[in-house]
């Protein structure tokens, strides 16, 4: 297919024992043995805390570790049922503890009805579990069964928040309303390693 870079991806597998981190680090693996090898991202879920799995996903050395915190602490009963923000964050960190040199990267949404004040505690919580790069979109409802959009949220307000998070640190952060999470993945991966 001759791709330049990959980003992988998967739902919670917490039906399998080690959350699915064989299967991340397998393909990783598969990946590499390609002629040219491509850029590889990782984006995986908390695997419920197990730092076994962790290292497994971190050892098959994936050029940018990426597990998103979604949104602000207040709003993961509605958002991230069963997610906890203190896991999330430790999994990044750890992932930077095992491998210094490995790029981490989260992303969050807005419009969901946060406060800039708690957007802006996150994102310093961020950069204290060593995230590299960080991706702020914009909330968009799915479908009827999903959270409603509280507020569509001003072009100019994602530029603030990119400055801010820019001066707590993080080496990339990219910030609009048409933002995801996997967005311009190698632009952000040679952004933060100095190249862009």
């Amino acid at each position: 297919m001759n791709l330049a870079f990959v980003v992988l991806t998967s739902v919670d597998r917490d039906d399998l024992p080690d959350g699915g981190a064989e299967h991340f680090a397998s393909t990783i693996r598969a990946l590499r043995t390609l002629d040219p090898a491509p850029g590889i991202e990782v984006l995986t879920p908390d695997f419920q805390g197990r730092f076994d799995s962790l290292r497994v996903v971190v050892d098959a050395k994936p050029d940018v570790f990426n597990h998103n915190v979604e949104t602000v602490p207040r709003l993961y009963h509605e958002v991230r049922r069963g997610a906890v923000l203190e896991r999330s964050l430790g999994l990044l960190s750890a992932a930077k503890i095992l491998d210094p040199g490995l790029t981490t990267k989260s992303g969050f949404m807005l419009g969901l009805g946060e406060r800039e004040e708690e957007v802006q505690s996150l994102l310093e919580r961020l950069a204290g579990a060593s995230v590299d790069i960080v991706t702020i979109g914009q909330y968009l409802r799915p479908s009827k069964e999903n959270l409603p959009v509280v507020e569509y949220v001003a072009p100019a307000v994602f530029d603030r928040y990119r400055e801010l998070g820019e001066s707590f640190g993080f080496r990339h952060v990219f910030a609009g309303p048409f933002v995801r999470s996997s967005y311009r993945a190698e632009e952000a991966l040679a952004a933060a390693s100095g190249g862009a």
